[in-house]
């Protein structure tokens, strides 16, 4: 039994990180093509109908591509830097619920690898190693381009983990639990027969944090000024060429699917969707439609914000992101024990009271920001 179980294990992360690494190659094709439509081109579309065989042209250019390394680099760690920043992509998916379980010719098949009672504290842990992997490689290189990008990218993925950390924490306290399985089968159920009972409902500045966190812990635009080509010649991924870029790269687009199903996870109700206790078959579905929408986001993000100067992007993720972010862990404490105490309805009064805190931290940023600008002319 205990054979059948570690081989039923196996192979469940087999088949993840096969999801994972083929939707990386797609996630590039489906960035390129939602960029096009929006800036009214057409994107890729010669190899293979549609433009579908433009993620295997890719690879194949990679794999045949010369691979450089400097003469005077750290060869093992200039080596083991791509894949710490690979590893840490794949594996933090693996407390993720990806739907309910299922009865396949009478065997439970649970839709997730690991069910871990510090299921968020493993998703912590593991996003803070990927910085390991950048610094390294930005270091090992022995170009000082290389390793500004790799100090820039170690600086701004340690400011934006703290808000992030505090971002996890609203969905914890709302549900009571650090179990990824709490967490979803507390955001069960709707109120008012119309509403659903997602934490983003209740937390919807929290979300806005974790959203804007994740695109800075994954280097997205805008928070791309670590491996931007007008910053730093690229940065800490100069000197890679080959299959050890496509690693980098490999690496940042997996963070993407990653993130965007601890975010459906964590704050839009997992796999819960209508009719999922009738047909459990509809959670992997309604999963992946959230993961495919906020990956949407992510690329819509890039197509309309400009880059923030990197001073600024240091002082918004200090001097915004983490006080606002510890101001809507006290107000959630507050209205859960007001509604545990006094009366359940008072619950409403978190998303209330954060969206009204949040709109006073925007008005003191906006007047903060206009009186430099004239002091500055």
């Amino acid at each position: 039994m205990n054979f059948l179980l570690v081989l039923e294990w196996l192979l469940k992360g087999f088949v993840l990180a096969l999801l994972l690494l083929g939707g990386f190659a797609y996630l590039t094709l489906y960035e390129r093509k939602a960029l096009a439509r929006m800036q009214s081109r057409i994107g890729p579309n010669r190899a293979g109908p549609w433009g579908l065989l433009q993620p295997i042209a890719d690879a194949v250019k990679l794999i045949f591509k010369e691979e450089l390394t400097p003469a005077k680099a750290d060869k093992l760690i200039f080596l083991l830097a791509p894949v710490i920043t690979v590893v840490p992509a794949v594996v933090i998916t693996a407390v993720v619920p990806w739907g309910p379980s299922l009865n396949i010719f009478g065997h439970q098949l649970n839709l997730y690898i690991a069910d871990v009672n510090v299921g968020v504290l493993y998703i912590m842990s593991i996003a803070s190693i990927a910085v390991y992997g950048i610094v390294l490689a930005g270091w090992s290189s022995n170009n000082k381009y290389a390793m500004m990008g790799g100090l820039r990218s170690t600086a701004q993925m340690i400011s934006y983990e703290i808000a992030l950390g505090l971002s996890f924490v609203s969905a914890i306290l709302l549900a009571g639990s650090m179990r990824m399985l709490d967490i979803v089968a507390a955001q069960g159920g709707y109120w008012f027969h119309i509403i659903p009972k997602w934490f983003v409902v209740l937390q919807p500045v929290g979300t806005a944090i974790f959203l804007i966190a994740t695109l800075a812990e994954v280097n997205r635009a805008p928070f791309d000024m670590p491996e931007a080509e007008q910053e730093l010649t690229a940065g800490y991924h100069t000197e890679y060429s080959g299959m050890k870029f496509a690693l980098l790269f490999m690496a940042e687009y997996t963070k993407m699917i990653a993130i965007s199903a601890i975010g459906a996870t964590l704050f839009f109700g997992g796999y819960n969707g209508p009719f999922v206790d009738q047909i459990p078959w509809l959670g992997p579905v309604y999963i992946f439609l959230k993961i495919f929408i906020l990956l949407f986001g992510m690329i819509w993000v890039r197509a309309t914000f400009p880059r923030i100067r990197y001073d600024r992007l240091m002082a918004f993720g200090w001097k915004v992101l983490l006080p606002l972010s510890l101001a809507l862990v006290f107000i959630t404490s507050v209205g859960i024990i007001l509604a545990q105490q006094v009366n359940a309805n008072l619950i409403i009064a978190i998303p209330v009271v954060s969206l009204l805190v949040a709109g006073v931290a925007v008005a003191m940023i906006d007047r903060t920001l206009r009186r430099k600008d004239y002091e500055r002319r």
